[in-house]
């Protein structure tokens, strides 16, 4: 019996045909056929978070109304899930049953129409370093030459400076970087879609050293993987996206500067803040991210814009 199904033989019947529908769609439709596991991961798990609630409260999802996602929709909000969190759970929500529309199961969806909560927050409330706290943080690794130290300064290089996300970080593999001549580039296996970065001359030269001392690495199904686990637990093998984490949180605690919304993602902030702080180049930073939306972009830009051009400034007035 499939794990999502509920009692009752009609019941399952139907559930059956809904989670059915919704496999082909992960398989077919979504990224156009080429999802990454991560991502067919991350719809499985939030079709799991509701079908699971559903069961909670006594609501078959298969006959579910609108009035049943709002209430999700309520659970959601006052269990303190961010208005961007939910907005995806609902996306997720509203394809569950699109793929059931399309198949025939249902003739209408019941997530169609709602809306995700209104996000009150501004528009660069973002956590980020400024340049001074992540020197400050780059100094906490120290000039460390041992594997661990190396990888470190790596990885917060290549998050801080370059702007990869953790699972960048994680996914990354030898056989992506190139080097040619002084130019060293990097494939870099996005959340949405692939890009190519070209490192600065001193991140490059920091992570040519790591590779070059590391221990045995042990290659998985995805390749040789360029940062992996230090000590003798998991040693060589892949680091993982938690493993990013406690590093980049270690760190930030040792030159203390963690605080609430500081982590491993603040750095990717840091990169795109002080990038277009020196280069006024949206389009530049937005490729170096690896946005879809330049408006995704546009939200660093607005930060400094708003610094550099503070109307408070011209007021003639002496305190």
């Amino acid at each position: 019996m499939n794990e999502l199904t509920v009692k009752g033989r009609e019941t399952e019947l139907t559930q059956a045909s809904l989670m059915e529908a919704f496999a082909d769609f992960l398989r077919l439709d979504v990224a156009n056929g080429d999802a990454s596991m991560d991502t067919i991961r991350g719809y499985k798990t939030q079709v799991a978070q509701w079908v699971a609630w559903c069961e909670e409260n006594g609501i078959n999802p298969s006959t579910a109304t609108s009035a049943d996602v709002k209430a999700y929709r309520l659970h959601l909000v006052q269990n303190g899930y961010k208005a961007s969190s939910i907005a995806y759970k609902l996306t997720i929500i509203r394809r569950f049953y699109a793929a059931a529309v399309d198949n025939g199961l249902r003739p209408d969806n019941p997530a169609s129409g709602v809306k995700p909560p209104r996000d009150k927050r501004a528009q660069d409330d973002f956590h980020y370093l400024t340049e001074v706290d992540y020197t400050l943080l780059l100094r906490a690794v120290g000039k460390g030459q041992s594997e661990k130290g190396l990888r470190d300064k790596a990885i917060i290089a290549m998050m801080g400076l370059q702007g990869l996300r953790t699972v960048e970080i994680e996914r990354a593999n030898v056989d992506e970087l190139k080097i040619n001549g002084e130019t060293v580039s990097m494939l870099i296996r996005g959340k949405n879609h692939d890009r190519v970065i070209y490192l600065r001359p001193d991140v490059a030269d920091i992570l040519c050293r790591y590779l070059d001392i590391r221990k045995t690495v042990h290659p998985d199904e995805n390749g040789v993987p360029m940062f992996t686990a230090c000590g003798n637990r998991a040693g060589g093998q892949r680091i993982s996206r938690r493993g990013v984490r406690q590093v980049i949180d270690f760190y930030l605690k040792k030159a203390d500067l963690k605080r609430p919304g500081i982590s491993d993602h603040a750095l990717r902030h840091t990169a795109a803040t002080l990038a277009y702080k020196y280069t006024q180049d949206l389009r530049g930073v937005q490729e170096m991210l690896g946005h879809a939306d330049p408006k995704t972009t546009a939200r660093y830009a607005h930060v400094i814009d708003r610094m550099r051009n503070n109307p408070a400034m011209a007021i003639q007035v002496q305190l």
